[in-house]
C-alpha cells in the first residue's frame, strides 16, 4: 500500500483556488466543505493541510507537511530547507519597487538612503545589496501601498499582478526586482513509498499541463497537398490520414502547441485546408 503525502495548500485566495482546481483536474477526489483545515483524498494517497500561504515553507521543513504549493515568493522570503520540485505555471506576478506618480525616478540608486516599505525585506535586502545602495527597509505586513501617503516610507516593495492597486493609491512602478509563481517545494527526506507517490502525481500534473498547451486539430485537405499540411502540424509522432467519401481528398488530424495556433491555422488555409476544428484537450499523456 502506498504511504500517504500530507501536501499544505494556502487555505483561502487565488492560490488556493487554482491548487485546488489542479488537484481536481488530475483526478485527486477530496472534500474540503465547510473550509475544513484538513481534507483527505478517498481515491489517491495523499491528505490536505490548508494554512497561510507564508507559513507553508516552515511546515515543509519541520516535516509537518511532506509538500507544499506556495508563491516562489514565500520560498525566496522564508529561505527556509526544502527543494523547489516544479513550477506549476499559476498564480504568477512579480515583486516591484513603487513610488509616488509625483516623485521624479530615474533609476533605482535614486533610492539610496530612502526609506521602504515591504512585507519582504528579505528579498528587498538582497536586491538593494545587489545593487550597491543602502536603504531603511521598515517591515510591514498588509496595506503596504498605504506607506509612502502617510509618511511611513519613500517607496515600497509589493507584489503586483496587474498595477491597479499601486495606480489607485497613487503609485507608480519603477522596478520589477522578483518574479515570481506557483511552486510545488518538498522535504529532502522523502520515503521512497512518498517518492513513488510523488511521482505519480507529478505524471497526472504534466499530462494536464500538456493538455492546457495543446489543441487537437481535425481539417479536410486535398491529397496533393497532405505532404505539405503534415509538416506543418506533425503531431505528437505523425498526424492521422484518412481517406474522405469525396474523391481526392482526406480528413487528417493531429496536435498543435496553443502558442503556434494562429500561425499554423493561417498557413493551413493558404494551403487548402477546409473545415478545420480546433478542440481543446483536457488530458495529454506523451
Amino acid at each position: 500500500m502506498d504511504q500517504k503525502i500530507r501536501i499544505a495548500i494556502q487555505k483561502s485566495g487565488r492560490l488556493s483556488d487554482e491548487s485546488l482546481k489542479l488537484f481536481k483536474e488530475s483526478g485527486v477526489k477530496f472534500n474540503n466543505g465547510m473550509k475544513k483545515l484538513m481534507a483527505t483524498s478517498h481515491n489517491f494517497p495523499v491528505e490536505f493541510l490548508f494554512l497561510r500561504d507564508d507559513d507553508i515553507p516552515g511546515y515543509v521543513e519541520d516535516g509537518v507537511a511532506d509538500l507544499g504549493i506556495v508563491g516562489q515568493n514565500e520560498v525566496a522570503e522564508k529561505a527556509k530547507n526544502v527543494k523547489e520540485i516544479e513550477k506549476l505555471g499559476f498564480s504568477k506576478c512579480r515583486l516591484s519597487l513603487a513610488v509616488p506618480k509625483s516623485a521624479s525616478y530615474n533609476d533605482v540608486n535614486d533610492l539610496d538612503g530612502k526609506s521602504i516599505a515591504t512585507s519582504y525585506p528579505r528579498i528587498l535586502q538582497n536586491y538593494i545589496d545587489s545593487k550597491g545602495i543602502t536603504a531603511e527597509i521598515h517591515e510591514i505586513s498588509g496595506s503596504v501601498e498605504i506607506a509612502p501617503g502617510i509618511g511611513l516610507a519613500d517607496a515600497i516593495c509589493d507584489i503586483v499582478s496587474s498595477g491597479s492597486t499601486l495606480f489607485s493609491n497613487g503609485l507608480k512602478e519603477v522596478e520589477e526586482i522578483f518574479k515570481s509563481e506557483a511552486v510545488l517545494i518538498g522535504r529532502h527526506d522523502l520515503s521512497p513509498e512518498q517518492q513513488n507517490v510523488l511521482d505519480r502525481l507529478l505524471f497526472r500534473f504534466d499530462a494536464v499541463r500538456k493538455g492546457k498547451e495543446n489543441r487537437y486539430v481535425l481539417l479536410n485537405a486535398p491529397n496533393d497537398k497532405i505532404e505539405r499540411i503534415i509538416a506543418l502540424i506533425p503531431g505528437m509522432k505523425s498526424p492521422t490520414v484518412l481517406p474522405l467519401a469525396e474523391e481526392g481528398w482526406s480528413s487528417i488530424h493531429s496536435v498543435i502547441n496553443e502558442g503556434m495556433f494562429w500561425e499554423v491555422i493561417e498557413q493551413l488555409k493558404a494551403e487548402g485546408a477546409q473545415g478545420i476544428l480546433v478542440v481543446p484537450i483536457e488530458k495529454m499523456v506523451i
